[in-house]
């Protein structure tokens, strides 16, 4: 029935980027699913580092961005079967989003009350299957945030020796907590695995350096703010095999997030160090700001939807 028929449309709150620097809320119609898809109550959205260009601007960029994105790390509940769920979807800064039905993983009673930005996590799962560690492996992760944190205790639990390094004392000391070790200053050639976390230009030199001999460089990091250089004769010297670890196959997305929810519910990751700011969804300009200048102790925030 439509509103001239005497019946209000249903609205709901979203936060919509209007400009860089600068969200805002506005009331959207609350979007109805089709055939093959399913509504989700969104209680909550992981804000991820791949957006900072988003939330500082780029020229190439364009505003207002959709209500609700860029927020794409979200969980739920699923208005018809009222299970807990974590979903793929690019403006879950929003109360409700629609979703295919193959975007949606339920979520066990073991995680039940906490926050599951389900897609970060995920990203961190797919990378660790493209990095090919094993037992005995000496492992650097570079970047100590939330993408390589996790893949700190994702390396450790397969029986590796891991190397954290970072510029923060707090992310440094988290990464001792999660079973890394933490030299004072990188080795070069001293890894069998070097993993690129924080895409930037420097964590990118660094882990560059510390691959062996036939060495493996896993670029993890989000590297999309512009061109990078590196030294591609020394690279090319000792025989690196270099893995681009991001997929864009959407059956990867999932695997990924189904296999994130196995490790948070096996304990083979811990996310609660790792969730370290919590805002409503009023203030997410605030969290990302937060995501802007790391202070001390920050790793990742997550913005509650009410």
């Amino acid at each position: 029935m439509t509103a001239a028929a005497g019946t209000a449309v249903r609205t709901m709150l979203a936060a919509r980027l209007a400009a860089p620097g600068r969200f805002e809320l506005v009331r959207e119609p609350t979007p109805e699913p089709g055939h093959g898809e399913t509504l989700v109550r969104l209680q909550g959205c992981g804000v991820c580092a791949s957006s900072l260009p988003l939330w500082e601007g780029r020229p190439w960029f364009s505003y207002p961005l959709d209500p609700g994105a860029p927020g794409h790390e979200g969980w739920g509940v699923e208005v018809e079967s009222g299970r807990r769920v974590a979903v793929l979807s690019p403006r879950a800064f929003a109360q409700y989003a629609v979703v295919s039905e193959r975007e949606v993983v339920a979520l066990p009673s073991a995680l039940d009350g906490m926050p599951f930005p389900g897609e970060a996590a995920a990203c961190a799962l797919n990378a660790f299957a493209r990095s090919g560690i094993g037992r005995g492996d000496t492992v650097g992760v570079v970047g100590a945030g939330w993408l390589g944190l996790l893949l700190v205790q994702l390396a450790s639990s397969a029986g590796a020796r891991v190397l954290a390094f970072s510029r923060r004392d707090s992310s440094l000391a988290l990464a001792r907590d999660l079973g890394a070790e933490t030299p004072p200053e990188p080795e070069p050639e001293s890894c069998d695995v070097a993993i690129e976390a924080a895409g930037v230009q420097g964590t990118l030199d660094v882990a560059g350096s510390l691959c062996r001999v036939r060495g493996r460089l896993v670029i993890a990091g989000y590297h999309q703010d512009g061109p990078r250089t590196f030294d591609l004769q020394s690279w090319n010297w000792r025989g690196l095999d270099v893995v681009n670890a991001h997929e864009r196959d959407p059956q990867l997305y999932l695997r990924g997030l189904r296999a994130a929810v196995d490790a948070a519910t096996s304990g083979r990751v811990e996310l609660d160090p790792l969730l370290t700011h919590e805002l409503p969804l009023e203030r997410v300009g605030d969290a990302f700001e937060l995501l802007r200048t790391r202070p001390e102790g920050f790793v990742k925030a997550v913005v509650r939807i009410p």
